[in-house]
């Protein structure tokens, strides 16, 4: 598993020059804080739940995932540094304190996206939520997601955590058009019982083969909203924790090639990913190795 962890290790990336400065992720979940980590560099932040105008995160979970994308890692001396650690970040707080949310707070924060994409110059749309039940909000839902990657937006959602059975993977993940992330790694228990496996697995119910990308999803250390008492960083899994790191990847290979269309982007993505050695269904082309994505030697 550390080969596979190795393929996403950006240190060499940010050695190289390429850490994300100049471009925008917009992160749409439980909020974010003022952690040291993304000090100068959290552009804007609404709360779409209406509970409040100031930054904050209740579930601490937007923190984690944010941390993962765009983190700098300054409070742990640059250990726990995130693979865009200069990429600036646009925080839509869309989930409660559970993680639990209203498809209309989803669909809300994405419009907004949509129209302020060029006043904060956001390029990705990370989503580490979804929705398993289809009907007609979900359908709206999908269709907002859609609207998103036609303005140009690389949008990055989770695959979800319903798996392991096929047709598991969460609205809006399930979109032909976005970029899907599953783990790659799961939970690991004693011999007697076996492993947890999480990660939604496609294909989808219209028959698209889902997801398009695997990365690093399970114990993995970024950012704590409770920083303040202390904790500066926490452990979490799933493939929300997963899908930041695309999207991290993405901010670098954007901030190496900035003319670069969300297209273009997703068959970049697609041409440096390796077999993680996964079923299909639950890595789809596999894990991106980031010397190749980004040129370097030894690719």
């Amino acid at each position: 598993m550390e080969r596979v962890r190795a393929r996403l290790r950006a240190d060499e990336a940010h050695r190289a020059g390429f850490t994300g400065r100049g471009i925008t992720a917009a992160v749409l979940d439980t909020g974010i804080c003022s952690h040291p980590d993304f000090d100068g560099r959290i552009l804007y932040f609404q709360d779409f739940t209406g509970q409040s105008s100031r930054i904050y995160d209740d579930a601490s979970h937007g923190t984690h995932v944010s941390g993962i994308l765009g983190g700098d890692g300054r409070a742990s001396g640059g250990r726990y540094r995130g693979i865009a650690p200069e990429c600036n970040l646009v925080h839509l707080k869309v989930l409660d304190r559970f993680g639990q949310g209203r498809m209309k707070h989803l669909q809300e924060g994405i419009e907004w996206v949509i129209r302020n994409r060029e006043q904060y110059q956001i390029r990705i749309m990370n989503i580490s939520a979804g929705a398993s039940k289809e009907d007609n909000e979900s359908e709206l839902l999908l269709k907002t997601v859609e609207r998103a990657w036609d303005a140009g937006i690389v949008v990055v959602v989770a695959a979800g955590n319903m798996g392991p059975e096929p047709m598991t993977v969460t609205i809006p993940g399930n979109s032909r058009k976005v970029i899907t992330v599953g783990s790659s790694d799961e939970f690991r228990m004693s011999p007697m019982r076996g492993n947890a496996s999480y990660s939604g697995r496609g294909p989808t119910h219209e028959c698209i083969c889902k997801p398009e990308l695997a990365a690093p999803g399970t114990g993995i250390i970024s950012c704590s909203a409770n920083w303040q008492r202390g904790g500066y960083y926490q452990i979490k899994s799933g493939t929300s924790m997963a899908a930041p790191a695309i999207s991290g990847c993405v901010a670098l290979l954007l901030s190496r090639e900035p003319d670069l269309t969300n297209l273009e982007v997703k068959m970049r993505l697609k041409n440096a990913a390796e077999d993680a050695g996964l079923p299909f269904n639950r890595q789809g082309w596999g894990i991106p190795n980031l010397r190749k994505l980004l040129g370097l030697p030894g690719a």
